[in-house]
């Protein structure tokens, strides 16, 4: 299963995580979490923790928006996945409407790389993401 944002995209394989692998929401949780003063992924949801094996990253989010509401408004949220495959672009729109409701935030824009066939990402063996976020006090 390969999800991205929320969405399942169809592919031969899928992301090894601890949770469910989205590692779009993962580095936008990052992205919300650092913005805020709060941290990172890992200190509020340590892959130590055997009760959140498997954990949904909407789960995650949810969490997470949780511990800025009152206090910020996300204003925008921009993000880059690196991949050789599967392509985003089919499934680009749906990736920013799910990710724009699941964060109420209407600026949401992600764009999609290649590492053009390097390294672990151009082996198809990995894919990254980056995440950045603007949130103003709420």
């Amino acid at each position: 299963k390969f999800l991205l944002g929320g969405v399942e995209i169809p592919h031969s394989t899928g992301p090894l995580g601890h949770s469910d692998g989205d590692v779009l929401l993962h580095a936008i949780i990052d992205a919300l979490l650092g913005a805020a003063g709060l941290g990172d992924i890992g200190k509020l949801f340590p892959d130590t923790d055997p009760s959140l094996k498997g954990i949904s990253s909407e789960a995650m989010l949810g969490k997470v928006l949780g511990l800025l509401q009152g206090k910020w408004t996300i204003v925008n949220i921009d993000a880059t996945v690196i991949t050789e495959a599967p392509k985003i672009a089919p499934h680009r729109d749906a990736i920013q409407s799910k990710v724009s409701a699941l964060t109420a935030c209407r600026q949401v824009n992600v764009k999609a790389k290649t590492n053009e066939g390097l390294g672990y990402i151009g082996a198809r063996e990995a894919i990254e993401c980056h995440a950045v976020a603007e949130l103003r006090p709420a």
